[in-house]
C-alpha cells in the first residue's frame, strides 16, 4: 500500500498496514495507526458502526475508549512527521519568541555567555509552564517514543528518562514495544506532554545522548575502556547537566508557607497517563559497580553541555545542531 498507512477490510475481517509504516517508520507511529483501525473494527462489529459513515459517532466513540487518533490513517502524516512538521510561529507569542532568541545566543563561543542563555531559556519554559498547570489551563497531550526499541538498555538510559521528566515537563512510561530486528517484544522510553514540551525533550534527549557519543570518542583515546565505563561516563554527563538544569531551576521554584519548595503537579497530565496506562508499576534495580574516576570525569563534561538551536522553528527538528564548549569538537 505505498499510498496508505493502513486500513480495516471488514469482509476479509483483517487490519492491514503498509510495510514502509511498519519497516521504516518508528513503532509509535505504527502503534498510532494500529490503534486507528482497530477502533474501525470495534466499532464495525461490535458498536454496530457499518450503517454509519467511517469515521461516524460510534467510531469516534470507540477512538476516545482506546485513546486513537481518529485521523491516523489513509493519507494523513505520522506521528512524527507531524511533530516534525510544527506549528507556525505567532509574532503575538512572546514566550516562542524570547526563546528562540535566548537559544540563538547559547551558541556564543564564550562558554559562559552560551551557558547563561541556556539556563535563561530553560527559566523561561519553566516558569511558562509553572504558570499554565497553576491556572489549569488546558493543553493538548501528546506521546511519543524516544530512541529504539531495545531488549536492554543501559543505565545511562534511565537516568537521562529521569532527567527530562523532573525538567522539562513530560513523564516517561517504559512502554512495550516491537524491536524489529530481534523479532521479540523490548521496551522503549514513552514520553507524555503537551506537544511543545514533548518536542523539547525529544530534541534534549537526542543532544545528550550525541553529546555522550561525541565527548566519550574523546575522552577514551588511547585508553581501554570497556562498554560498561561508556555507562559510567554517560551517567556522569547526565548528573552533570542536571547540576546546570537545578541551578536554573532555583529561580523559579514556588515556596509553600513553611518557606520550602513546593513541587507543581500538572494533574491534566496524570490523568492523561491514567487514561493511557491504567495499570502502571514501578520498578527499580541496583545498578552495577562503577569506576568512580570515569564518573567524576563525566560529570565535569557534563557541565560544560550547552544545548542550542532547535526549540522550535517552521521546519521541526530536522536539522538538529548540538554544540558545546569544551575540549574535542560535537
Amino acid at each position: 500500500m505505498p499510498h496508505r498507512l493502513g486500513c480495516w477490510n471488514p469482509a476479509k475481517r483483517e487490519i492491514i498496514l503498509s510495510s514502509e509504516l511498519v519497516s521504516k517508520h518508528g513503532w509509535d507511529d505504527v502503534k498510532d495507526v494500529l490503534l486507528h483501525e482497530m477502533a474501525h473494527q470495534v466499532a464495525h462489529e461490535g458498536l454496530a458502526g457499518a450503517k454509519e459513515t467511517g469515521h461516524g459517532s460510534s467510531f469516534k466513540q470507540v477512538c476516545r475508549f482506546l485513546s486513537a487518533n481518529p485521523r491516523a490513517s489513509g493519507t494523513y502524516p505520522t506521528l512524527h512527521e507531524r511533530l516534525n512538521q510544527g506549528d507556525p510561529l505567532d509574532d503575538n507569542d512572546r514566550m516562542v519568541i524570547r526563546i528562540r532568541k535566548l537559544m540563538a545566543l547559547a551558541e556564543s563561543s564564550n562558554p559562559n555567555e552560551a551557558h547563561a542563555a541556556m539556563r535563561k531559556a530553560f527559566d523561561l519554559i519553566r516558569r511558562h509552564n509553572i504558570d499554565l498547570i497553576s491556572h489549569g489551563q488546558d493543553q493538548c497531550y501528546t506521546s511519543i517514543f524516544l530512541g529504539r526499541p531495545r531488549l536492554r538498555h543501559f543505565r545511562e538510559a534511565y537516568h537521562l528518562a529521569h532527567l527530562l521528566q523532573d525538567f522539562y515537563f513530560v513523564q516517561g512510561v517504559w512502554s512495550q514495544a516491537w524491536v524489529l530486528e530481534k523479532g521479540r517484544m523490548g521496551r522503549v522510553l514513552e514520553i507524555s506532554g503537551s506537544v511543545q514540551n514533548v518536542q523539547i525533550a525529544e530534541y534534549v534527549h537526542a543532544s545528550v545522548r550525541r553529546y555522550i557519543d561525541n565527548t566519550w570518542a574523546d575522552y577514551c583515546q588511547d585508553k581501554k575502556l570497556n562498554r560498561y565505563r561508556k555507562t559510567d561516563f554517560a551517567v556522569g554527563v547526565i548528573a552533570g547537566f542536571r547540576s546546570t538544569l537545578q541551578q536554573a531551576s532555583i529561580s523559579t521554584q514556588q515556596v509553600n508557607d513553611t518557606g520550602l519548595p513546593m513541587c507543581v503537579d500538572d494533574k491534566a497530565l496524570t490523568r492523561y497517563l491514567a487514561r493511557r496506562y491504567p495499570h502502571l508499576r514501578s520498578f527499580s534495580r541496583k545498578g552495577p559497580s562503577h569506576d568512580a574516576q570515569v564518573l567524576s570525569d563525566g560529570t565535569q563534561c557534563g557541565k560544560k553541555l550547552v544545548v542550542s538551536k532547535g526549540i522550535r522553528n517552521a521546519a521541526g527538528f530536522n536539522n538538529q545542531v548540538l554544540e558545546y564548549h569544551g575540549k574535542g569538537s560535537s
